[in-house]
């Protein structure tokens, strides 16, 4: 519960609206409290004396009444809608603001299902128990101190009646609170499951057809839902159980007063319409209880939502500035690594790096080669803090990255992934995503250094061509090449191609490899690969094996001097390799 406190601080912008609500739910609940003294009139005074016109004038006063009491109830729910709908906005814009704030780390700890859940069912959970709270929450003890105030005013020996109802009724609500509520924490864990599962499938579906692995995935969704139907099974089988426990306990109250509000009416201690009214008010006074018993499931839900939406806006990113973060207005693109190990986790596991030191001078091409996990991502990770060095240091122009300013570091650096992530928009949006500003002109030239403005052209709205989502209508060439464009397009000081061109043909290759070195001859260039004639023309090869560096220099003294880099180089190209 104080998890879903704490989330109900994003209301401070609606104190207002909240106050009008409230002011018009007081009002509904004195025109509900005042309908069953007008029915004590009606019976006492009308019907008992033989009345029409105080049954008729009441009628009519409690027909108002009633008309009044909606429009008031019609005012609170417009009020409430808008003040939930406002927090649900404000809440969700916070969630997704903190996530553009998480390092790689963070996003390592919360997979995509799992923010995506908070993002939508959590949000939901939370955003409805505050509509409802500003409709019942409020309502339900304003209605329970005014019917048991009026009902100890109109018959105290009844009252008693209902005082021992009460606490039977309050333990079976802490119970229920208590008992369904993990229920409610792991029913939203299965569906985080079950969210991870089919996200994965759509974005690979793809591969799922290709190797034929369609039994498999319908195996592992229905696992996953079968344990989210279970658990939310056997949450709503206890519901189930509890309400008509509750329905029982006011049905019993009300035989009880009948039962001995007629042995007052046969001694004349009270009359009929008392007792009416005096059935009303015990509705009015259990109907909250009921009320909250129904909504324990939605509290609870509510609040085991509200703890995993805390996690998200509580969580720390891994790598922030430092206060005495520094800007860097030009670089020339010198990187130095000091005897640099890293892992992904500070808790004493393995290294994924080990004492990497090496110098890249401006403008130089760097080349990563190794085998896969060798550590190649990891190692150019660090050079625009996507992660940081657990001992040692990365170095730009003798500043070391943990004392420059992250967004003006990677505003220096541009990247091309080696997936390649493009997003819903045109081809032109999507090149100029790191630049917004550039004019069309600057994102033919990146496209054309990328190779990509001919297959460009020949779609008919060439670069207003809309793009699939993580575009779909592409293909892995065509994509790497945009990204490529949309890297070059920034005028990076340093560049990082990590393993971009893995779905590019041998030729294109080594047409985007021509017109980088002529174009960015003054950009530092760290290029991941996995076909070692990408590497043949760098000023640098980093051989890196299990995490250390193996073998470094240019490709004719690798090949004197490193047998492992021979390895790698006959068994793909061998000595046609080095005839061509």
């Amino acid at each position: 519960m104080s998890d879903l406190r704490r989330v109900t601080r994003f209301l401070s912008p609606y104190k207002r609206e909240v106050a009008i609500a409230t002011v018009f739910l007081g009002l509904v609940v004195l025109a509900d409290l005042y309908i069953p003294r007008l029915i004590q009139v009606i019976i006492d005074d009308g019907v008992a004396q033989r009345d029409m016109n105080v049954v008729l004038t009441t009628s009519l006063l409690m027909i108002g009444v009633s008309i009044l009491e909606a429009v008031l109830s019609i005012a609170n729910t417009l009020y409430s809608v808008k003040v939930s709908r406002g927090f649900e906005a404000d809440l969700r814009e916070a969630i997704f603001k903190k996530i553009q704030t998480f390092s790689f780390g963070n996003l390592d700890d919360l997979n995509t299902g799992q923010l995506l859940t908070r993002l939508t069912s959590d949000l939901t959970q939370v955003q409805m128990i505050i509509s409802m709270g500003l409709r019942m929450f409020i309502r339900a003890p304003l209605m329970f101190i005014g019917s048991f105030g009026i009902m100890f005013a109109i018959n105290p020996d009844l009252v008693t009646v209902i005082l021992s109802l009460l606490p039977v009724t309050f333990l079976l609500v802490t119970f229920f609170i208590r008992f369904v509520r993990p229920l409610f924490t792991q029913v939203q864990e299965r569906l985080d499951y079950l969210n991870q599962v089919l996200q994965e499938n759509l974005s690979g579906i793809r591969v799922v057809k290709a190797f034929v692995r369609s039994d498999y995935e319908n195996k592992r969704f229905e696992k996953a839902n079968m344990e989210l139907y279970e658990t939310s099974l056997k949450m709503r089988q206890y519901t189930s159980i509890f309400f008509p426990i509750v329905m029982m306990l006011m049905n019993l109250g009300t035989v009880a007063i009948i039962y001995y509000g007629g042995l007052q009416v046969f001694v004349g201690k009270t009359s009929v319409g008392q007792i009416m009214a005096f059935t009303n008010y015990l509705f009015s006074t259990m109907f909250p209880v009921l009320m909250l018993s129904m909504m324990a499931g939605q509290i609870s839900a509510a609040s085991a939502s509200a703890s995993r939406i805390m996690e998200v806006l509580d969580a720390v990113p891994e790598i922030q500035d430092s206060p005495e973060a520094i800007r860097l207005d030009e670089i020339q693109g010198k990187v130095v690594f000091e005897s640099v190990t890293f892992s992904y986790r500070d808790d004493g596991g393995d290294p994924v790096l080990t004492d990497i030191s090496f110098t890249a001078e401006p403008g130089e091409k760097v080349a990563l080669l190794g085998q896969t996990g060798s550590g190649k991502s990891s190692l150019i990770n660090l050079i625009p803090r996507f992660y940081d060095a657990n001992l040692g240091r990365v170095t730009i122009d003798g500043y070391d990255v943990k004392e420059i300013e992250m967004s003006n570091l990677r505003r220096h650096i541009g990247f091309s992934l080696q997936e390649a992530i493009l997003f819903s928009g045109t081809i032109r949006d999507n090149i100029r995503y790191g630049r917004p500003d550039a004019s069309d002109e600057k994102v033919v030239e990146a496209a054309k250094i990328a190779q990509a403005h001919e297959f460009i052209m020949t779609f008919p709205e060439g670069y207003d061509t809309m793009v699939g989502q993580r575009g779909v209508n592409l293909s892995g060439g065509q994509k790497q090449r945009l990204a490529i464009a949309r890297a070059l397009l920034v005028k990076p000081k340093i560049l990082i191609l990590d393993d971009s061109t893995s779905a590019v043909d041998v030729e294109t290759e080594a047409e985007i490899e021509n017109a980088l070195e002529e174009l960015m001859s003054d950009t530092t260039s760290f290029i991941v690969a996995q076909r070692i004639s990408t590497v043949l023309k760098a000023d640098k090869i980093l051989v890196l094996d299990n995490g250390r560096i193996a073998a470094q220099g240019n490709h004719e003294e690798l090949m004197e001097t490193s047998p492992l880099y021979q390895e790698i180089y006959d068994s793909q190209l061998g000595d046609g390799g080095a005839e061509a």
